[in-house]
């Protein structure tokens, strides 16, 4: 429970500090060469980079842009996840056959092997990225999608609706999705450490975020050319990409554990928990 609330806390600041980032009063392109690649000071506890820019405003920076792409990333991925998967599995046959070839042929090619190939196309910058990731991400969501919409697409509450004429995308997104939302939100929590990861490494590549926005991969690209005689410039990145990261990933294990545990007792019948 502690390493949850710690999760939750260092989760809930990164979002503050994204959220608030361009209307806190910061000039992370602020160039000072009286403090190229200074140590941290009392009025700068993370100290300067390779052009006298301040770190920690360039972190808080690489915040907001980590959080833009994990949530647009997530946001085109699910939506085109889950309506492909529960549209296909629900309509079955050959469409359900032609879906698990598409999602076949994506799963051959390695994710982050395509997704730099795609960046590489589409060029640099937040929006392609965005497109790069949601493109490849989605697979997932309709992997998960599929698979629960035909363990459930037979129960009696649906073919009433059938029965009514009810029409076949309102049982989609009435009768179905609502019970198939704890997966796809443990998929979401899993997938927005992912996104942040891998933003951050395209953007180690030079495929990501160009300068002057700063990013957090490219801050620690530039500073491991000083990582002898500055290593604040990586240390400092790589401790928030790290947290952030394993507070993600903390909270979606305590998450799909709760979760887990409230199915397993609406699942479980009144005779049975009395004698457990």
């Amino acid at each position: 429970m502690k390493g949850t609330a710690l999760a939750s806390i260092v989760l809930c600041l990164w979002t503050l500090l994204a959220l608030t980032a361009p209307w806190l009063p910061l000039d992370p392109a602020r160039i000072d060469l009286t403090h190229i690649l200074a140590p941290p000071a009392l009025h700068n506890w993370l100290g300067w980079d390779d052009l006298g820019r301040p770190v920690w405003e360039r972190l808080i920076m690489g915040a907001h842009v980590s959080f833009l792409v994990a949530v647009g990333v997530v946001a085109l991925s699910s939506t085109l996840g889950v309506i492909f998967g529960a549209t296909t599995a629900y309509l079955g046959g050959w469409w359900d056959r032609l879906a698990v070839r598409i999602i076949d042929v994506f799963l051959a090619f390695p994710g982050i092997l395509l997704t730099i190939t795609l960046a590489g196309l589409l060029g640099p910058g937040i929006g392609n990225v965005i497109i790069a990731l949601g493109t490849v991400g989605w697979v997932s969501y309709a992997r998960i999608t599929r698979a629960q919409v035909l363990s459930i697409k037979h129960r009696d509450h649906v073919r009433a609706a059938q029965s009514l004429g009810v029409h076949e995308m309102r049982i989609i997104f009435r009768h179905l999705l609502p019970l198939i939302l704890s997966p796809l939100i443990i998929e979401t929590t899993a997938g927005i450490a992912s996104v942040i990861t891998v933003e951050a490494g395209l953007s180690f590549l030079g495929l990501g975020v160009q300068p002057p926005a700063a990013s957090w991969g490219s801050m620690i690209r530039d500073g491991t050319r000083y990582l002898l005689v500055a290593p604040h410039l990586v240390i400092a990145p790589g401790i928030a990409l790290a947290t952030v990261v394993l507070a993600v990933n903390l909270l979606g294990d305590a998450l799909r554990d709760h979760l887990d545990v409230q199915k397993n007792r609406t699942q479980t019948s009144p005779i049975t928990r009395k004698h457990r």
